[in-house]
């Protein structure tokens, strides 16, 4: 496909997104399986127009004075790509397969549309009905931080403690040209393409023989700072995956228990497979069939050292990697997690032991869903729960990351342009012993 034809499936893809209000990923798929003759060249390289236009959106359509598809991507090419007005003329020049020569007035908006007077939702491309959240978190940084999450997110992979040491990977990875990441002593940052996509990783040797997982360092870091210690019995309360259940056995070393369970059956399917490559050991708690997940941990209650709670959360702090998420979310949604992270708290402060902690993870910016959700824990179980200062667990767990984070009421947040990872939050909580 010709780069002007791309740039007209890109417009079509963000078209049916528009339209059917639905996730990027399957309106690419769907594209994708309509026009057969699309190599996986065309295929990444339109799914890249398609991610960078949703990514600026917002402030693609002012500079062009309508909100299309078509003005989408004008804009973004101008925004975000940094074409200059003649290049995407040349590229809308109404040939077999390109889209139609740009009019008298895209024009005169590609010369002279500008972002001075766009107001931050528009300069940030973020849904205006969030904002004053973000402003809480953020103060006079906010629209660096939106900007930061508009741009591409890094590729990042955890380097398995268990089977291999990240100098002696570093090396053997050298056809990736990998280089250490900031501040997680497990990462290792792959570079990215000019299409902003990175190399096949999982079909990489190292990657089938269980040497890394794919996870950015925010995650990495997270898991980190939860401070699990050998010895101890952790339950990962909302494992999905299993990202954080790897870091957790690799950081343990087989030295102690590690129970994983989810709510969500489908999202706990891959775990035991990752748990094989990677040689890690943990006890998999499914949720059975017309039964509550309290019912699979019921015998736990009261004994666990380290409840990891990673909350299912609106996804805020991940925009970088998952701009059409932003542009979908609804306040309804904000609602419904918050009540299921006060659900999973209160699970999580029946299982912990006294003198056990709780570590509550959400990849979200908003306060609602982080130092809110802890202060409700705190006002429904007014004995015995305190959070543990912020700055302690930095010392404790990766103490020269504090200039990198921004220290909240009731824990720590992670953020593009301070710590360089997604919007990862860390609370932790002790039970009174």
């Amino acid at each position: 496909m010709t780069p002007s034809a791309r740039l007209s499936a890109a417009i079509e893809v963000l078209a049916d997104i528009a339209e059917r209000r639905r996730p990027a990923a399957d309106a690419l798929k769907d594209w994708g399986l309509a026009h057969r003759f699309a190599g996986s060249g065309d295929r990444a390289a339109i799914a890249s127009l398609v991610y960078d236009g949703l990514r600026r959106r917002a402030s693609a359509t002012w500079i062009m004075g309508e909100e299309t598809p078509r003005a989408t991507v004008i804009g973004m090419l101008r925004l975000q790509r940094g074409l200059a007005a003649s290049t995407i003329a040349d590229l809308f020049d109404g040939s077999r397969f390109a889209p139609e020569p740009l009019s008298d007035h895209e024009r005169e908006r590609l010369a002279n549309g500008s972002l001075d007077d766009a107001p931050p939702a528009v300069a940030g491309d973020a849904p205006d009905w969030v904002l004053p959240s973000l402003q809480t978190l953020f103060g006079d940084d906010l629209l660096p931080e939106l900007r930061a999450l508009g741009r591409r997110a890094p590729l990042d992979i955890r380097i398995n403690g268990l089977k291999i040491a990240r100098d002696e990977a570093l090396a053997r990875l050298g056809h990736l040209a990998p280089e250490p990441t900031p501040h997680s002593p497990m990462g290792l940052r792959i570079p990215l393409g000019e299409d902003g996509r990175g190399p096949a990783l999982h079909v990489e040797p190292e990657f089938i023989e269980g040497l890394y997982e794919i996870q950015d360092e925010g995650s990495q870091l997270a898991t980190l700072l939860a401070g699990a210690r050998p010895g101890e019995t952790v339950v990962d309360l909302c494992a999905g995956g299993g990202g954080k259940t790897l870091a957790l056995a690799a950081l343990m070393r087989g030295h102690g228990r590690i129970v994983a369970t989810d709510a969500d059956l489908r999202r706990l399917a891959p775990i035991h497979e990752r748990l094989r490559r990677a040689g890690a050991e943990a006890e998999i708690r499914t949720p059975r069939a017309g039964r509550a997940r309290a019912d699979v941990l019921e015998d736990l209650d009261g004994t666990v050292d380290r409840v990891l709670v990673d909350a299912p959360c609106t996804g805020t702090g991940t925009w970088r990697r998952n701009p059409d998420a932003k542009w979908r979310l609804r306040p309804n949604s904000l609602a419904l997690r918050v009540s299921e992270q006060a659900q999973v708290l209160d699970r999580a402060a029946q299982l912990v032991r006294p003198g056990g902690r709780i570590v509550y993870i959400t990849c979200s910016l908003l306060p609602e869903e982080n130092d809110d959700a802890i202060s409700g824990l705190l006002k429904r179980q007014p004995k015995g729960f305190t959070v543990i200062d912020a700055s302690t667990v930095l010392s404790e767990g990766v103490p020269a990351l504090k200039p990198f984070v921004r220290l909240t009421r009731q824990g720590l947040q992670m953020s593009p342009v301070l710590t360089g990872t997604d919007g990862f939050y860390l609370s932790m909580i002790e039970r009174a012993g």
